[in-house]
């Protein structure tokens, strides 16, 4: 990857003529049959820019109470677009077409007006839970009825799919915009794509340019993300295995109280009573293992490229020794 990105041809992405961002660009949206795409800095960027893209100040979005755009984005949505949200209560952060369509505000002047909805996958707070393609679907007729944007953040799309197997193009076809992220499990140290259609992408490039996420010669980025795309979305599973491996050795563990299910690179766990995540966090960073706080009794780890089998044999060893 490194070598990829040093050998780069570069130009003026502001102007479109970076060479290898035009090459990214279009291997991402072909790979997902989608008209373009547009390289941003980060997945908050890809998200709130496709927000901005959808909705007029004083619109509402539909998402999870679990949502990434809505948790993690700095309120973006009502800084960025003077937008509310309308939060919904799912599975593991993954919605129901019938939730969806009993949110959307009937048309009168009192109410927001509904216009798009937000969907995650994998759901970051839901243990990296991952939709059902059928309930996407369901998810979209609802949005056809009522005229609404559907966009995906897709930060660990390619997570879901390694373990569905599903077909790109058919698991994009419903959504109006994707993000998806390069960095995470894929490896790149850089880098997020939207995806839609041509008149969708070229409103994008102009937001983009008002959050001024245009990066001139940032094709040494994107040759990253290339480089990604080509050779590290299989070895997501392996990913994968470990993440299992370690939610088994933290449901044995003394100090932990449960574990939610693991069926990707998502371990969140909750600590038993009398225990505080700070501390369990701190301890654990003193013997190597670094983890984040979720809650004042919520962890969680994600295991990822730079993880390995020896890595995981010490994460095991540290979990196993640690009393709390």
């Amino acid at each position: 990857m490194l070598q990829a990105m040093m050998s780069a041809p570069v130009g003026d992405d502001v102007f479109g003529e970076d060479p290898t961002i035009n090459q990214l660009q279009t291997m991402a949206a072909e790979m997902f049959g989608k008209e373009a795409a547009l390289f941003c800095p980060s997945g908050t960027m890809t998200n709130q820019i496709a927000i901005n893209t959808h909705v007029r100040p004083g619109d509402e979005v539909i998402c999870s109470d679990l949502a990434h755009v809505y948790l993690y984005e700095g309120g973006g949505i009502a800084r960025n677009s003077g937008a509310q949200v309308r939060l919904l209560t799912g599975d593991l952060g993954r919605l129901k077409a019938a939730d969806v369509e009993e949110a959307i505000r009937p048309s009168d002047a009192h109410y927001a007006r509904t216009s798009m909805v937000c969907l995650e996958d994998t759901v970051n707070k839901g243990g990296g839970a991952i939709y059902d393609h059928a309930d996407i679907m369901e998810i979209k007729s609802v949005c056809e009825r009522h005229g609404l944007k559907l966009h995906l953040d897709g930060a660990r799309l390619f997570n879901a799919l390694a373990e569905t197997r599903m077909d790109k193009r058919a698991y994009a076809a419903p959504f109006d915009s994707i993000s998806i992220c390069l960095s995470k499990g894929l490896g790149a140290p850089v880098g997020s794509l939207l995806l839609g259609n041509r008149d969708f992408v070229k409103e994008a490039h102009r937001t983009r340019k008002v959050m001024g996420g245009g990066m001139r010669q940032a094709g040494i980025l994107a040759a990253a993300g290339i480089f990604a795309l080509k050779h590290h979305l299989e070895r997501l599973r392996d990913d994968h295995a470990r993440a299992r491996q370690m939610a088994d050795a933290l449901s044995a563990a003394d100090f932990v109280n449960s574990v939610m299910p693991c069926p990707t690179n998502i371990v969140i766990f909750e600590l038993r009573p009398g225990l505080h995540s700070d501390r369990v966090s701190a301890d654990l960073k003193t013997h190597g293992l670094r983890g984040s706080t979720f809650g004042p009794r919520q962890m969680r780890f994600v295991t990822h490229l730079d993880f390995d089998d020896n890595d995981l044999d010490r994460a095991i060893g540290i979990i196993r020794q640690y009393r709390g």
